[in-house]
């Protein structure tokens, strides 16, 4: 068995029942009994009763048994945010065919929602199977596996996969509302699934069930947060029931005592020796580190590898004195992206006898037109940037190039900037109109042969305290977006494609290091095997 008998152990209610609600154990108790009269569909436990473990239980006794004065559910929203391998599809497959057959809603409709149709076909296909171990559901409900769909004539119900590319062409009024990784959940269809009740239904239920994602201005990031200020006691909603099992930001992600605070279901569904050898795993491979700690410890990481290790590069944040800098000689990256979106340009400085530093100075711009939509589309704090003077703007909704480029003729009155280095992509005529006007520029291929030395060098510099960046907010931002491919050979580059944000800046800095090293003599010349001795330093 996998939990306490469900009549005799004792439960508290949840802090957040209302002083006016009560709670009604006996349809607590009904909700788990058939629940537990399910049977498992998977694994050793296979045709096994699916007896609710603890933490399920107190989930859904809140869920069901917390009554408002007018003898309805208070909780209309049951958020759950867990590791993976917990059960969270088998809960949320038995809620499924709670909602469909013994809530007592007549026409209901029941969805199981996520991304795309194979994740939320998860909770289903389990829902199938434990229907195909349960007589008393086989003679009730009728399984349409080409629309996968479960029918329950007898109340004119029905329980629906949809997903992302398909809940638009349906009418609906859902009682229940199944939802599965919200942390990768399209912002239209959530919003469009758990307010489709409106008034329609007295007692809907919307489960939201979802491990930590790596996607910080998501709409399933917006609902993590809400549940933690719940939680917290920052803010008040009393239809809304959070539960989070997470390590926290400063916990020893290698300790198993963590483990088990974030993993109520470790020694059951979860074996602890399994825990340990991924830990391990990621000991040894920081691209592992923050797979850990998303799917195994449930926190929220910025992306599923991230490269740069955001305490070493803040370690760098020397103060960069533009002034002083006034005379040095420096090396340029230019890197254009779209002319709707940022436009990067940094100066790096070598270091000079009395200092071995690098200092980085950067510029970004962006559209002045497009800014506020990009501020609540993207959630980043152009805006705040702008005026703090860390972005600037050019007029209109496309970068103004002629702007920029005499932005950069002024520098060259304060700087003495040798070379810029561009990608070759789109910057054809900003890099002829800059030659033109007496710059040398220098063509670099964003490849694992023209990035790879200078990425890595980075990383070098950064971990030596070599790199002084000022604490630029724009410049930091984007490192810790960075995300970096790997060919065979070990080369690395950083990925704009799999970065979750923009890396723009990184890589025209990126660039322009390349360029400051190579022209630095054989004392600063990029050295690869030092290179890696650092890393396997840093990496084990």
């Amino acid at each position: 068995m996998l939990g306490s008998d469900s009549m005799t152990d004792k439960f508290t209610p949840t802090k957040f029942m209302l002083p006016t609600s009560s709670y009604d154990k006996k349809r607590a108790e009904y909700v788990v009994s058939f629940i537990e009269n399910l049977k498992h569909t998977k694994g050793k436990w296979h045709n096994k009763p699916f007896i609710l473990l603890p933490w399920q239980k107190e989930i859904i006794r809140n869920l069901f048994g917390v009554i408002k004065e007018d003898g309805y559910r208070q909780f209309t929203t049951g958020y759950v945010e867990i590791p993976k391998k917990q059960g969270k599809t088998e809960l949320g497959a038995a809620l499924a065919l709670y909602m469909l057959t013994a809530d007592g809603e007549w026409g209901a409709e029941i969805y199981s929602c996520a991304a795309d149709r194979a994740q939320a076909s998860l909770i289903y296909q389990v829902a199938v199977d434990m229907i195909g171990l349960s007589p008393a559901l086989q003679k009730r409900l009728k399984i349409v596996a080409s629309q996968k769909r479960i029918v329950y004539p007898a109340m004119n119900s029905f329980y629906q996969v949809l997903s992302s590319e398909a809940f638009s062409k349906h009418g609906i009024n859902p009682h229940a509302v199944l939802f599965d990784e919200i942390h990768v959940a399209n912002r239209e269809m959530f919003n469009v699934m758990t307010h489709g009740a409106a008034d329609a239904r007295r007692q809907p239920l919307n489960f939201l069930i979802t491990t930590a994602g790596n996607d910080r201005h998501s709409i399933g990031f917006e609902v993590h947060q809400k549940a933690e200020d719940i939680i917290k006691g920052r803010k008040v909603d009393s239809s809304f029931y959070p539960v989070i099992y997470a390590a926290d930001e400063g916990d020893d992600w290698t300790d198993p005592k963590v483990w088990r605070k974030a993993n109520p279901s470790l020694g059951v569904t979860v074996q602890e020796e399994k825990m340990a050898i991924a830990c391990e795993s990621a000991k040894q491979n920081p691209a592992e580190e923050n797979l850990f700690r998303q799917l195994r410890l449930n926190q929220w990481v910025k992306q599923s590898v991230r490269w740069m290790p955001m305490h070493n590069w803040e370690m760098c944040s020397t103060p960069v004195d533009a002034e002083k800098l006034k005379g040095r000689e420096c090396y340029g990256g230019l890197d254009l992206s779209s002319s709707i979106d940022i436009t990067a340009f940094v100066l790096v400085f070598p270091p000079i006898p009395d200092d071995d530093k690098y200092y980085v100075l950067p510029y970004f711009w962006i559209p002045e037109e497009n800014m506020n939509l990009r501020v609540r589309r993207d959630h980043v704090p152009y805006d705040i940037w702008e005026r703090e003077g860390h972005l600037k703007t050019t007029e209109g909704n496309v970068i103004h190039y002629g702007f920029i480029e005499k932005f950069i003729e002024k520098l060259w009155e304060d700087y003495n900037i040798k070379e810029i280095a561009f990608d070759r992509w789109g910057a054809v005529q900003m890099t002829q109109n800059l030659e033109g006007a007496g710059f040398t520029v220098v063509p670099f291929g964003q490849g694992y042969r023209d990035m790879s030395p200078p990425t890595k060098e980075l990383m070098k510099l950064v971990l030596e305290k070599r790199i002084a960046h000022g604490g630029h907010p724009v410049l930091s931002w984007m490192m810790d977006n960075i995300h970096i491919r790997t060919d065979p050979a070990g080369n690395i580059k950083p990925d704009k494609e799999k970065s979750t944000e923009k890396i723009d800046g990184a890589v025209a800095m990126i660039m322009a290091l390349d360029r400051a090293i190579r022209n630095e003599g054989s004392k600063f010349n990029i050295n690869e095997n030092s290179t890696e001795e650092m890393l396997d330093k840093l990496w084990g």
